[in-house]
């Protein structure tokens, strides 16, 4: 897998919402340069998991469609043949 890389106004909006959150919820201060190491971290140890699950939750919807077509192609033939 790539490295997550974000784009400079991602990162600033991330900056952001985890320095809201850390207010916010645990009543503590965190400066934007501790809250990009921090998004850092989670882009490198838990992105991996998140990328994962997409690639997974892709292919089991992916999957779906190619069995659905592969009913649908099933009927024409049906409707060919009848």
């Amino acid at each position: 897998m790539p490295d997550i890389e974000l784009s400079r106004e991602q990162t600033d909006h991330l900056v952001s919402k985890i320095k809201d959150y850390f207010e916010q919820e645990l009543d503590q201060d965190i400066g934007g340069f501790e809250a990009e190491f921090l998004i850092q971290f989670l882009a490198r140890e838990v992105g991996p998991y998140f990328y994962n699950r997409g690639l997974t939750d892709a292919q089991v919807l992916l999957n779906e469609k190619i069995e659905d077509l592969g009913y649908m192609l099933e009927e024409m033939h049906k409707v060919e043949a009848g």
